[in-house]
């Protein structure tokens, strides 16, 4: 097993683990509907080296939910294959549009995350945020743009946030550092105190990872944000992702820099 976390430049670098994300268990073989399977390959990203868990617990149909049974679910399975490991869970609007429907689906919740994303973007952001903090859940804030941007800045919850997630549409590697560093420059000067984790999907996954690793913040790697390794093949799983995202992390202790040469557009 890899050593759990890394330190650049002198502060110590989380990874965090995206198992799964909303995609159709039919985009690749290591995802599944079935939480017990999830938890096994949670566990096997947890050993390679990764800190915490991000799920989206799925119904009986695989499509993402908040009902209590559902996260009951799957927050049982994920805590019994990964005991200690912190876990959260998505809130994104798409599991249930509804703002006032979301918010009573938090309260009804039997078993509770350590934690859970609020995209700032999203209708009902503040209300959702409320419900978690009730519930002593702690939230990491979404920014996409600069409209959540200025949500979030606008937000009572926004100095009670657990972390905030800078978050990289699928784009071209090289609108990465730009995007990213226009949103990061807002957030500190509101909010230095609190942790950012940045990551990408799709295209800037890895680019974004690398920033990640230059700039000293957070960062994620899993099946949710990208299905392929470094040199674009495919990831047998989880592990597969999280082995080459920690060996951009040690190469930078051993050079004192990340090299954004090692991916490609």
């Amino acid at each position: 097993m890899e050593p759990a976390g890394s330190e650049t430049e002198g502060r110590r670098m989380l990874v965090q683990a995206c198992i799964n994300g909303a995609r159709p268990v039919v985009q690749h073989p290591a995802l599944s509907a079935d939480a017990t399977l999830a938890g096994v390959e949670a566990a096997r990203a947890v050993a390679i080296g990764a800190e915490e868990i991000h799920v989206h617990p799925k119904d009986a149909e695989g499509q993402d939910s908040l009902a209590p049974d559902d996260v009951a679910r799957w927050l049982r399975a994920l805590r019994e294959a990964c005991p200690g490991v912190p876990i959260g869970v998505t809130t994104g609007a798409w599991t249930e549009p509804d703002p006032d429907a979301r918010v009573a689906v938090v309260d009804g919740w039997t078993d509770l995350p350590d934690f859970a994303s609020v995209n700032w973007h999203e209708a009902g952001a503040d209300e959702v945020a409320a419900a978690l903090h009730r519930r002593g859940v702690e939230v990491e804030a979404g920014i996409w743009d600069g409209a959540g941007l200025e949500a979030w800045r606008r937000s009572p919850a926004r100095g009670a946030c657990r972390r905030i997630l800078v978050e990289l549409p699928d784009e071209a590697a090289d609108s990465v550092r730009g995007h990213a560093q226009g949103l990061i420059a807002h957030i500190e000067l509101d909010e230095p105190s609190i942790p950012i984790l940045l990551h990408g999907e799709g295209r800037s996954a890895w680019p974004t990872f690398l920033l990640a690793v230059e700039l000293g913040h957070d960062s994620r790697i899993g099946l949710e944000d990208t299905l392929t390794l470094p040199d674009g093949q495919t990831a047998p799983d989880n592990a597969a992702l999280v082995r080459a995202a920690l060996g951009f992390v040690a190469a930078a202790q051993r050079t004192g820099s990340a090299d954004a040469s090692a991916v490609t557009d």
